[in-house]
């Protein structure tokens, strides 16, 4: 059976179907033709899998993310940022690592962090002297921290399918998220000083309280998310919810910079990706549902010989299959696949969830920046209109960096787990 659904899905994807049609084909082949029960027991899976509350979570918060992408946010942030680094060897691509941190905390979308951020900072990078491979880079990887700090889709996704807390995940990804910005500033002021980048004229203070000022309504963003939920005011479902209405009045009241009619056009747009969120899940839901009942997770990780490793070893494992699987395929549906197939592991060691759905957020953001089809490379080469190999050209320094940074987590949990220790211990 494995094997008939593993060619339905090759075929059907190398036919160009998108990722959703192999995953429900290889899934009603396993019940038409090999499973002891009805079909009607996959419908039945497929509605459980979008049937958690937590789920809600996810058309809110891409709903957020649009309005704000398409508002003012964005340039308030940038401008804040610039009026302190800016005048530092390299503060321009500080300034670009940091900014895309603090949308990503915005918007907790990768794609709308490459274009909320990327569009107006690479033209300033280039006209400075940064080379493109550079800055294309940069932008591209600094967006995918946006997977782990909250709010995270990724994480919202993987706790619902693991059971794990979304509160203690999206508490977890900030120190990771916080270590990646810190080396790719690094990286950024290396570059910067070999290059011989020019700096900008140093702000002075009074413009630099205008610009925090100016900041401070999209900065309420992280503020909602992360207070709000370790506040106790609310869940995460109510924190999106919150977070809705908050870009609502940001863009439409305060800052002026949308009307009704964009907003219509905004939920169409919203409506049409979550549509395609909650049939991956749903059709995951199923998927996962064949292999556990065949115990096709057993087996594969015997004939690895992974039941029988350690937590390290394990973890290793994790990260390389979540890391080349993101590479060539969807993060949404890379944890759908993947995740139930190593819960055994996971559970029969005891290791924590909240670590290991860190380590696997991580892998999906590096997998989704790095060749040959990482889903952010082709979300920059359609909005900057540059070739392939000019977007990947600057990438290995710092897939590299995040490479390391897995390799850090798996050996010192505390980066990610000592924030959620404090906030829930």
């Amino acid at each position: 059976m494995a094997t008939a659904m593993i060619l339905t899905m090759v075929v059907l994807l190398l036919l160009g179907f998108p990722m959703m049609i192999p995953l429900i084909a290889a899934t009603m082949v396993a019940f038409f033709f090999y499973l002891p029960i009805g079909p009607e027991i996959m419908v039945q899976q497929m509605l459980a899998g979008i049937r958690p509350a937590a789920l809600i979570a996810v058309p809110m918060f891409i709903l957020a993310a649009d309005i704000i992408t398409k508002g003012h946010s964005a340039d308030r942030l940038i401008d804040m940022v610039m009026k302190f680094v800016g005048h530092i060897r390299g503060g321009l691509g500080v300034a670009t690592a940091t900014s895309c941190t603090l949308f990503g905390a915005v918007s907790g979308s990768t794609q709308a962090t490459v274009v909320a951020i990327g569009g107006p900072l690479r033209p300033r990078m280039l006209k400075s002297g940064y080379g493109d491979s550079f800055t294309l880079a940069l932008i591209v990887n600094a967006s995918d921290i946006a997977m782990l700090i909250p709010p995270s889709i990724a994480m919202i996704i993987y706790g619902v399918i693991s059971g794990t807390s979304i509160s203690e995940l999206f508490i977890a990804g900030v120190g990771p998220g916080l270590l990646i910005l810190l080396l790719f500033s690094a990286y950024s002021v290396v570059y910067a000083r070999r290059n011989n980048i020019p700096t900008e004229p140093k702000a002075s203070w009074r413009e630099r309280i205008a610009a925090v000022g100016g900041a401070a309504w999209p900065l309420g963003f992280p503020a909602i998310v992360v207070g709000g939920i370790y506040g106790g005011i609310f869940s995460p479902t109510e924190a999106a919810s919150v977070c809705v209405g908050y870009a609502l009045v940001l863009e439409l009241v305060i800052f002026r910079s949308l009307g009704l009619s964009d907003i219509i056009d905004i939920a169409k747009s919203t409506g049409l990706i979550t549509a395609v969120v909650f049939i991956l899940v749903a059709a995951g839901a199923a998927f996962s549902w064949v292999i556990s009942f065949e115990q096709i997770p057993q087996m594969i990780l015997g004939a690895l010989g992974l039941n029988e490793a350690g937590p390290i070893t394990v973890l290793v494992a994790i990260s390389i299959a979540f890391f080349i699987g993101c590479m060539f395929v969807d993060p949404i549906v890379v944890i759908l696949v993947l995740v139930p197939i190593f819960a055994p592991l996971v559970s029969g060691l005891g290791l924590d969830p909240v670590l290991v759905g860190v380590i696997i957020t991580l892998q999906v953001a590096i997998g989704s920046a790095t060749p040959p089809f990482g889903c952010d490379i082709f979300t920059a080469i359609a909005i900057f209109k540059r070739p392939y190999m000019d977007v990947i050209r600057g990438t290995p320094p710092f897939i590299i960096i995040l490479l390391g940074v897995s390799i850090a987590l798996i050996a010192f949990p505390q980066i990610a787990l000592f924030l959620r220790d404090l906030a829930f211990r």
